[in-house]
């Protein structure tokens, strides 16, 4: 049964989790040490006013944070009064889910796809051609039940992914394909071999999160059998 927006949110900071995070009166204020706007960002956590939300910025700034702030489904009253404040939207994204066996049915091939924990030099070298640096690869190692993916193609390394797993629902990050190795079927190959891992962990079902305007990504994981359970944005200050 497919997980609900509120538990694929869960699960999404369950397997991407910040560095701390605390309550400000209705926000959620997390602490992303460097890695990236969504371990970064303030949620709201219950019904909020237009007044609430210099406590918001006032938190982040404090901790040397740019206000920035996810905007999850059922969030349309903070979305219009961010917006009015002159707040951004940026990176709207789709959170796509699939059974874990739509992904298991096909055997690896020998030597493709490896699971490996902690990252070997060359994934790293991988990440951080995709942006994906030490400050995210901190994020990675503070998850549960976590492990990267290293497939090799052509006999060389073609690309990397990290999956934890998190009440019964694997989600996967940090998928980077080299520029030289895409469209050979290399993603295909790490999203398999990230499922059977998980299933091997009791996950149930598969997520991921793609930026809706990259339309090769989006279609790669339609083709593969994901269906759009969720979404979200985020909404950042101007100035």
């Amino acid at each position: 049964m497919t997980a609900t927006s509120q538990e694929l949110y869960e699960v999404c900071e369950g397997t991407w989790p910040p560095a701390r995070k605390w309550r400000v009166g209705p926000w959620m204020i997390r602490d992303g040490a460097g890695g990236g706007k969504r371990v970064s960002a303030a949620t709201a956590e219950g019904p909020i006013a237009d007044a609430d939300i210099p406590a918001a910025e006032s938190a982040m700034r404090t901790i040397g944070q740019h206000p920035l702030f996810m905007i999850r489904e059922g969030d349309d009253a903070l979305d219009a009064a961010l917006d009015a404040r002159g707040y951004d939207l940026i990176d709207r994204v789709n959170v796509y889910v699939a059974p874990i066996d739509t992904l298991t049915d096909k055997p690896i091939p020998r030597v493709t796809a490896f699971t490996i924990w902690e990252p070997l030099a060359i994934m790293a070298e991988i990440w951080a051609q995709g942006g994906v640096g030490p400050a995210r690869l901190d994020v990675m190692r503070r998850v549960k039940v976590r492990t990267g993916v290293l497939n090799r193609w052509n006999e060389k390394p073609g690309g990397v992914a990290f999956v934890g797993v998190h009440n019964g629902m694997a989600m996967v990050h940090a998928v980077e394909v080299l520029l030289h190795q895409r469209r050979q079927g290399v993603a295909e190959w790490l999203m398999r071999a990230a499922a059977i891992w998980a299933k091997e962990r009791g996950a149930r079902e598969i997520a991921v999160l793609c930026v809706a305007q990259n339309d090769a990504a989006n279609a790669l994981y339609r083709k593969l059998g994901f269906a759009v359970a969720g979404s979200y944005h985020y909404r950042q200050s101007a100035d």
